[in-house]
């Protein structure tokens, strides 16, 4: 069973030679975040693999830092660059 979580696992880095093209070469700032989103899914589900094919329960926290901290990233990212957020925020505020 282990020999198959860490195949799945480097399945799943393999994948990230898509999202790292879509990096490099997205048109958008929009791509390229979703291309990070990509990143922080497959670390944290790489993570998760490795966790259980090791029995490291560790690697299971340091997953769940790693998706709080895409969320905050995703979150930071929509605020900077959506239209509208800002002054919507400041009519809340109001």
């Amino acid at each position: 069973m282990e020999k198959l979580y860490l195949t799945i696992a480097l399945l799943l880095l393999l994948t990230l030679v898509a999202g790292l093209w879509r990096v490099l070469r997205g048109p958008t700032p929009a791509d390229r975040m979703l291309a990070a989103q990509l990143f922080s899914t497959t670390a944290v589900a790489c993570l998760l693999l490795l966790a259980q094919a090791f029995g490291q329960a560790s690697l299971r926290d340091v997953a769940l830092v790693f998706a709080l901290l895409a969320t905050v990233a995703a979150v930071a990212f929509i605020c900077r660059t959506w239209p509208g957020v800002e002054q919507e925020q400041n009519h809340v505020d109001d």
